[in-house]
């Protein structure tokens, strides 16, 4: 019997031995291209259910890759908790203008999370829900055949979206406490909107938590900044494989990302992949890591094959992108990524 898409993806997902790995973008997908193709753009596409699980499907649709993903940005949580975004533009996600919290660790000035909605009332309105429907819509339309991937935030990133990024990252040092209240109360909110997600559909969560990255925190800070969050939230969700997301170099906080519980880690090209697999040992499934920048937005599709075959030597169970999709990648460096993969014989 012939294998679906979904069938590959979601074997990958469990580390079952296959001919060749399923070609799955599990991070942001959405071009420009894909938007003029199908008649669904941002900014529309981020407060229309239908609208978001249309361009959703375009990497299957328009590439012939072997999943689809809903919703775009890192955003939704924090505007449904407050903030001021602005979501202007066809060719940039949406931004985060205001930060209405206050948390100075140098004033010792803190606002308390408690004032926050419950999980319960963050489900049921604003771009959150726009995205549970945008997932019940694209398993209607493409469940049966391709793995339905929703992508949410984690809770560190959340809490330095509410006080400040930055507020947030100094507090690790000067009030880790008061970083600790904001961490915890954003895990209910990312377990009852993960939850929501797969029950909506999603066979994966995909959780990125780009202000847990080495960039951003040393590696001995992960576990008290994201870890235990993580592992509290995202790797409890039932039905569903959980996937988590770190940009920039994360191979020194590798175990720990582990130690989280999920199902998956989605890693950047700053990681080695032969290195990656080597270190990972099969202990979860690895997602990853054609370069989004280069070669897929700024290289040639010449180079993107030899990065996908690389990734394919190293041994990734889905290969994708090693971060979210630049809106501007050339059509024929997304196709080349696609049938390069779908082409391998081994």
């Amino acid at each position: 019997m012939s294998m679906t898409p979904r069938d590959r993806v979601i074997a990958a997902m469990k580390r079952e031995k296959l001919d060749r790995p399923p070609v799955a973008i599990f991070t942001q997908a959405a071009t420009v291209s894909q938007m003029n193709k199908l008649g669904a753009s941002w900014p529309e596409a981020h407060t229309n259910s239908a609208l978001m699980a249309k361009l959703g499907a375009g990497q299957a649709d328009v590439f012939g890759f072997e999943a689809v993903r809903a919703p775009f940005c890192l955003t939704a949580e924090a505007e449904r908790l407050g903030c001021k975004v602005a979501i202007e533009k066809k060719d940039a996600a949406p931004m985060i203008k205001v930060h209405p919290f206050k948390f100075d660790p140098m004033e010792g000035e803190f606002d308390d999370p408690k004032t926050l909605m419950n999980a319960d009332e963050f489900v049921k309105g604003g771009r959150p829900k726009l995205a549970i429907d945008a997932i019940a819509l694209l398993k209607k339309s493409h469940g049966k055949d391709y793995a339905i991937v929703a992508g949410n935030t984690g809770p560190f990133t959340i809490a330095g979206h509410m006080v400040s990024t930055e507020n947030i990252v100094f507090g690790m040092l000067m009030a880790p406490d008061e970083v600790d209240k904001w961490t915890a109360a954003m895990g209910p909110i990312v377990k009852k909107y993960s939850q929501a997600l797969a029950d909506a559909g999603a066979d994966v969560i995909q959780c990125s938590e780009p202000s847990a990255s080495t960039d951003m925190l040393s590696p001995d800070m992960f576990e008290a900044a994201a870890g235990k969050a993580v592992r509290e939230s995202l790797a409890k969700v039932k039905n569903a494989y959980s996937v988590l997301h770190i940009c920039g170099d994360t191979f020194p906080i590798i175990d720990p990302m582990i130690a989280s519980g999920v199902s998956a880690l989605s890693i950047e090209e700053k990681v080695d992949p032969f290195k990656a697999t080597e270190k990972v040992k099969k202990r979860v499934a690895l997602v990853g890591n054609v370069g989004s920048v280069r070669p897929l937005y700024q290289g040639t599709a010449a180079e993107t094959k030899e990065a996908a075959l690389k990734c394919i030597k190293a041994g990734f169970d889905v290969i994708s992108s090693g971060c979210g999709i630049v809106t501007a990648t050339p059509d024929e460096n997304m196709k080349m990524l696609a049938d390069t993969v779908k082409a391998y014989k081994g």
